[in-house]
């Protein structure tokens, strides 16, 4: 498969009730980063097998840093891939009946260089708040003050919708459950849910 394009367009986040008798459910929240929001040109694998496709992402401009707006205010970044994704279709050929499912990495949101406002990273950096150094080793701080690269893994569904014989292209849908960005460890992850535009194109080999 090659030229696979991603198109989110909605995100659904999991939050907590304020009602603490109520379940957390998924709510709509509204796309900050729209115009850099898609991932494309993603290329990789599609081979036949016994029990069906199988495609393997190879590379491509495979990830986005997304922000999202969550009803009461709060915004949620999130990175947004499709990295090192395995998906399998129980098929032969990719037809309006394909449906694909795999899953794939979530990097981390900050790389190893990134300090924090207060000076504080991963390789660099202060190890402690300055001006807090006496309460480096207090609890409540160490999540803030201990930085971590952070990876988490996604399931992503395909749902192939239209194709097009003579040229190889397809058009569909593709649901995506992931977590949010960490901040390098220090906060707790949203589950979100990604859902959007899908495009490819099949490549003879």
């Amino acid at each position: 498969l090659v030229s696979v394009c991603m198109h989110p367009t909605d995100v659904l986040a999991k939050v907590d009730p304020l009602n603490k008798r109520q379940e957390a459910r998924f709510v709509d929240t509204k796309i900050l980063t729209r115009k850099t929001s898609t991932i494309e040109e993603i290329y990789g694998d599609l081979d036949v097998g016994e029990e069906g496709l199988t495609f393997s992402e190879q590379g491509g401009i495979d990830f986005q840093l997304i922000t999202v707006l969550l009803p009461g205010g709060e915004e949620v970044p999130f990175v947004f891939s499709s990295k090192a994704l395995v998906a399998e279709a129980d098929a032969d050929a990719i037809t309006t009946s394909t449906d694909f499912a795999g899953t794939y990495r979530v990097p981390s949101y900050r790389t190893s260089n990134f300090l924090d406002p207060k000076g504080r990273g991963l390789t660099t950096g202060y190890g402690s708040a300055v001006g807090l150094v006496p309460a480096g080793d207090d609890e409540e701080l160490d999540r803030e003050n201990t930085k971590r690269y952070v990876e988490g893994q996604g399931s992503m569904s395909l749902s192939i919708t239209r194709v097009d014989g003579e040229t190889g292209e397809f058009v569909g849908r593709f649901t995506a459950l992931q977590t949010s960005d960490t901040d390098m460890g220090s906060k707790d992850p949203i589950d979100l849910q990604v859902s959007g535009q899908l495009y490819g194109r099949v490549e003879q080999a």
